[in-house]
C-alpha cells in the first residue's frame, strides 16, 4: 500500500447541496422493492442459475411478498429468455405482481426483450446505458450529447415496441447507469431526455433508477445526489425515483436507507446482499431495520431458515453467520456478561406489562423470524453461570438459584476449557446429572423412606444403600429435611447445616415433576450443593439432601 495514497487516488467531490433536508427525515413508510436476484444476483455467480433454480426462487420471491421481480436478462441467451417466457406462459405470474426485464439500449436487445415478455398482463421493461465520465471516456469514446442519444434512441423503441403489444400493461424504467459517479445535471439532462419521448404522467409515472453502480463515496452523498436529482427533475410527481445500491464500499444498506430518507421511492437490490464484486444492497436487512422501528416493510420473513436454505441452494453461495438477522450466530451470545444479560432481559419481557421488545443485545425477537430461543445463549469457555443456567432451564426447565448457577458454572467452564469445543445442551446437562444426581457409585443411594410424627417433631425413616449395602436409617427433626440430616449424622455420613433450600414444579398438569435445591455447609466450613428431581416434592427434597451428602 501506498504510504500517501493521496497521489494516486482522488477524494470523492461532495455535492452542493447547503438546504439538505434528508438528515432530518426518518422513515416512516416501506418503499416500493423490487428483488433483482434472478437477473443481477444471478449474473454475479459463478454457475449461474438454471432453470429450476430460477423457478424455486422466483416462488420464494412470491412467497415473501414481493410485487416487482427483475425476472431476467432475455438477450443474454436462451436460458434466461425460455425461463421469462415460460413464466408468462405458464401462467406463474399472480395477477398483483409486475415481473421486469433488463436491457440496453441496443434496438435488437430491446427488440428480444419485449418478445420475451409476449402475451404479459403487465410488465416493467428496463433500459439503462452509463452515463458517466469514466465510461464516456474510457469506454465508449463519446461525448455527452452522444451519450444522451443512445438513451433517447432506446426510449424510441421501448415507446414503439410497447405500442405493438396494446394488450400487456407496460411500464418504463430508465437507468443513467453510473448514476453516482456521473455529474448529477448530466444525469438530470438524460433523464429529462427519455421522459420526453415516454411522456410520463402523475398516473402512469416513469421510474427513474439512480444506480450507486460503483459505490465510490459514503452513504451520505448518495442521499445528497438522490435529494438534488429530486428537486431538480421538472415533473416530480410524474417519476419514480428508484434505488439500486451496490456495496463495494459495504455501506449499501446505509445508502438505501439514507436515499429513501432523501424522497426516494423504490429499493432495488437481493435478499441476503448477493449481487458482483461485494454485492448489491441487502433487501433482508433493510426490511427488518424498518420493522425493529416499529414499521411493517410489506416483505416478510417469518422463517428467515427457509430463506437462508433457498438462498444457498440457488445461489450456491454460503451465509455468513455473522450476517444482519440471518446468519446462524447473529442471535447467539458466548460471552458471559451477555449471556447475563439477555437472561434478565428475557426474565423482565415476562414480567412487562406491554408487548414491546426490550431485551439487551437483542434487537429484533427471533422468534418473529421463525428461530427458538435456543439457540440465543450458547456455552464455550467464554461462557458464564448465566448463560448455562438458561441453557438448563430451556432444556430441562430447572430454575437454579445464583449459588447453584455459580457452583455448576465452575464445572462447565473446566470441561469447556478441557475440550476446547462448545458445549451443547446434552453436553451441559450430561455434566449436571454426574455433578448432583443419582449415580449408582454414590455414597448414599435412597431406597425408599417414611416420615412420621407431629409438625416441629417429625421421624425420618429411610432405607438407603451406604456404600453398596442396603441399610435402614433414622432420625429426628423439626421437618423432613433436618430428620434426613439427622439420619445421616447418626450414619457415619457428613455433618451439614442448611444455608438455602429452594424448590419449584418442572411443567404443568398431573404429570409435572418438582425439582428441590439444597445448600449446604460442612463442618469444615465447606459449602456443597445438592439437587433432588421427582414426581413428588417431598421425595425430591429427601434426594436434594443426599446428593449435598454425597459430594460432601
Amino acid at each position: 500500500m501506498l504510504r500517501d495514497p493521496s497521489t494516486k487516488y482522488r477524494p470523492f467531490p461532495q455535492v452542493d447541496l447547503p438546504d439538505r433536508q434528508w438528515p432530518s427525515k426518518t422513515i416512516t413508510q416501506p418503499p416500493r422493492w423490487l428483488s433483482t436476484d434472478l437477473r443481477d444476483g444471478n449474473q454475479a455467480l459463478i454457475d449461474p442459475m438454471d432453470a429450476e433454480k430460477k423457478t424455486r426462487f422466483f416462488d420464494l420471491l412470491i412467497k415473501v411478498g414481493l410485487k416487482e421481480i427483475e425476472v431476467g436478462f432475455p438477450s443474454a441467451g436462451a436460458t434466461e429468455f425460455d425461463f421469462i417466457s415460460g413464466l408468462v406462459k405458464t401462467g406463474r405470474i399472480p395477477d398483483d405482481v409486475l415481473i421486469q426485464v433488463l436491457t440496453q439500449s441496443r434496438r435488437d436487445l430491446i427488440e428480444t426483450s419485449f418478445s420475451s415478455l409476449m402475451g404479459a398482463k403487465a410488465a416493467i421493461v428496463h433500459l439503462y446505458n452509463a452515463v458517466s465520465p469514466a465510461w464516456r471516456k474510457i469506454v465508449f469514446g463519446m461525448d455527452r450529447a452522444q451519450v444522451k442519444q443512445i438513451a433517447i434512441d432506446g426510449a424510441k423503441v421501448l415507446r414503439d415496441e410497447a405500442a405493438k403489444q396494446p394488450d400487456t400493461q407496460w411500464h418504463f424504467e430508465y437507468s443513467p447507469e453510473t448514476f453516482s459517479t456521473a455529474e448529477l445535471d448530466f444525469s438530470v439532462e438524460v433523464c429529462e431526455a427519455v421522459m420526453d419521448i415516454l411522456m410520463p404522467t402523475p398516473g402512469h409515472p416513469l421510474i427513474l433508477n439512480l444506480p450507486a453502480t460503483v459505490e465510490a463515496a459514503s452513504p451520505n452523498v448518495y442521499a445528497d445526489q438522490i435529494e438534488w436529482f429530486g428537486k431538480h427533475i421538472r415533473n416530480r410527481d410524474s417519476i419514480v425515483i428508484s434505488l439500486h445500491p451496490h456495496n463495494d464500499r459495504g455501506t449499501g444498506v446505509a445508502a438505501a436507507e439514507l436515499g429513501l430518507m432523501a424522497g426516494a421511492d423504490r429499493v432495488e437490490g437481493c435478499l441476503l446482499g448477493n449481487g458482483e464484486r461485494t454485492g448489491n444492497c441487502d433487501l433482508v436487512t433493510v426490511a427488518l431495520n424498518m420493522y425493529t422501528h416499529g414499521v411493517d416493510p410489506k416483505i416478510h420473513f417469518d422463517d428467515i431458515d427457509e430463506i437462508i436454505n433457498t438462498v444457498t441452494y440457488c445461489n450456491q453461495l454460503p451465509v455468513h453467520p455473522r450476517h444482519p438477522y440471518a446468519g446462524d450466530l447473529v442471535f447467539t451470545a458466548f460471552s458471559g456478561s451477555h449471556q447475563d444479560a439477555i437472561k434478565k432481559g428475557f426474565a423482565a419481557q415476562d414480567a412487562r406489562n406491554d408487548d414491546f421488545w426490550e431485551v439487551p443485545y437483542l434487537p429484533i425477537d427471533p422468534a418473529d423470524l421463525g428461530r427458538s430461543y435456543e439457540a440465543v445463549i450458547r456455552v464455550n469457555s467464554q461462557s458464564g453461570k448465566g448463560g448455562v443456567a438458561w441453557v438448563i432451564e430451556q432444556d430441562k426447565g430447572l430454575k437454579l438459584p445464583k449459588r447453584l448457577q455459580a457452583d455448576f458454572s465452575r464445572h462447565t467452564q473446566a470441561l469447556a476449557d478441557r475440550t476446547s469445543k462448545e458445549l451443547d445442551a446434552s453436553d451441559i446437562w450430561s455434566l449436571f446429572e454426574r455433578t448432583y444426581l443419582p449415580q449408582a457409585t454414590d455414597r448414599f443411594v435412597l431406597r425408599d423412606y417414611e416420615e412420621s410424627g407431629q409438625v416441629g417433631h417429625r421421624l425420618f425413616v429411610g432405607h438407603v444403600a451406604v456404600d453398596g449395602e442396603d441399610r435402614s436409617i433414622s432420625g429426628r427433626g423439626n421437618g423432613l429435611i433436618s430428620g434426613v440430616i439427622a439420619a445421616l449424622g447418626e450414619s457415619t455420613g457428613p455433618t451439614l447445616d442448611v444455608v438455602d433450600y429452594n424448590e419449584h414444579a418442572i411443567g404443568h398438569g398431573a404429570d409435572a415433576q418438582a425439582a428441590a435445591y439444597v445448600e449446604c455447609r460442612t463442618a469444615d466450613g465447606r459449602t456443597v450443593f445438592g439437587v433432588g428431581i421427582d414426581g413428588d416434592i417431598a421425595t425430591a427434597s429427601v434426594r436434594a439432601v443426599l446428593s449435598a451428602a454425597n459430594r460432601a
